[in-house]
């Protein structure tokens, strides 16, 4: 028996956010990161709906990107002082993907980190609170997801943590949000929701409903992403939804070893951050490659070529036009092509590359992957990755 999960309601369009309004409960805790949801006004905005709602609210601010272990608890902590009803979370992924595993903690102070990394192991949640996602990047669809990344910096290890209990009751895709993305960020974001996409398609739990939303997604991205890293207000509102519509197909169908790859080297090497929607664009083509050696997954990049109107005279055409068509926009949005030229230093790559590469294996987007790898194989792929090598494997 398969299962479908998405958020009991989705309002979307311009001004969406004053859903708030109609809220029914006594607290609100407002989840959020920087400071750029206050400077742009929209935190006054969801206070003051929240409040028109009837409820007291408090906010719990300056979650960093990529949230932390330590960040979660002390959000707990301070859910568990004030008792809210409702958990609104907004911004990027990082306030919401930290405000879900705050909910946990908050309705089950005694369970533990290590408990919940096993994948769909939460206990029963909504004891104690709704919650409520705002995204205003258009990239992780985290809104609509069953999945919260959360960075153990001591380990210097990314954890999804995947459970159907961590999907919001309801999301608010107000494109308004993420008219003020920065470019980079507008391209890392957008080329996250085509990854969310592409993996979603050929993963080995794709199903007949994940389907249509995976191929919408891809098509809108490749039709509306440079208008929107150029600043066009209209394909930004579109990208707003692609990448909802992403989210929908990957909670469900799951991921793949892109995403085991982003998850383990974006906290690990000493020469900065790598952003994941960037490691995303980066490790993509390789891994098409190397996942095109299943006749499966052939024909799946196939389809997704054709639907986004490429050419080929055979699947292996489509594909290669498929992993041209994203280097294409890897260059147009200034994503660099390999690792090295990302900046992570030689030595300290071939230091770390072991543990790496058995980490992205064990990740818990890698089972649904559809071409199985071993810990020899993914050093490989990352070896490629860092010298811009063929894939041939």
């Amino acid at each position: 028996m398969a299962r479908f999960t998405l958020p009991r309601d989705i309002y979307y369009g311009k001004g969406s956010l004053e859903t708030l309004k109609t809220l029914k409960g006594k607290k609100a805790i407002v989840v959020v990161g920087g400071g750029s949801m206050k400077r742009f006004g929209f935190l006054d905005q969801v206070v003051d709906y929240l409040k028109e709602a009837g409820m007291e609210v408090q906010l719990f601010e300056n979650v960093e990107p990529d949230p932390s272990v330590e960040t979660v608890m002390k959000g707990a902590e301070a859910m568990r002082k004030f008792g809210p009803d409702w958990i609104v979370a907004m911004g990027g992924g990082s306030p919401i993907d930290a405000a879900k595993a705050m909910w946990a903690f908050y309705e089950y102070p005694d369970t533990t980190f290590e408990e919940l990394i096993t994948p769909f192991n939460f206990p029963e949640l909504r004891q104690k609170a709704k919650f409520a996602a705002i995204p205003s990047t258009s990239g992780t669809a985290t809104e609509v997801t069953a999945f919260s990344v959360i960075t153990d910096y001591a380990k210097g290890i990314k954890y999804p943590l995947a459970d159907f209990n961590i999907t919001p009751d309801v999301a608010i895709v107000d494109p308004v949000l993420a008219e003020t993305m920065p470019k980079s960020l507008t391209a890392y974001t957008g080329m996250d929701a085509l990854t969310h996409a592409i993996e979603a398609y050929v993963s080995t739990l794709h199903t007949p409903f994940t389907d249509p939303l995976a191929i919408k997604a891809i098509q809108m991205v490749f039709e509306y992403l440079p208008a929107s890293y150029d600043g066009d207000k209209e394909a930004r509102e579109q990208m707003h939804y692609a990448q909802c519509l992403a989210g929908m197909a990957f909670s469900n169908a799951l991921l793949g070893i892109v995403h085991s790859m982003a998850h383990k080297t974006g906290a690990v090497f000493s020469t900065g951050h790598i952003t994941h929607g960037l490691a995303n664009a980066m490790y993509l083509p390789y891994v098409i490659k190397y996942n095109a050696k299943t006749p499966e997954a052939m024909a799946r990049y196939a389809e997704i070529a054709r639907a986004a109107g490429l050419s080929g005279n055979t699947d292996e055409e489509l594909m290669e036009a498929l992993r041209a068509k994203i280097n294409e926009f890897n260059q147009k949005l200034c994503i660099p092509k390999t690792l090295k030229e990302f900046g992570i230093q030689e030595e300290e790559f071939k230091e770390k590359i072991a543990a790496i590469a058995e980490n992205a294996v064990g990740d818990a987007c890698t089972g649904s992957n559809p071409r199985a790898i071993t810990p020899a194989q993914m050093e490989q792929l990352f070896t490629a990755i860092y010298y811009g090598k063929e894939v041939d494997f």
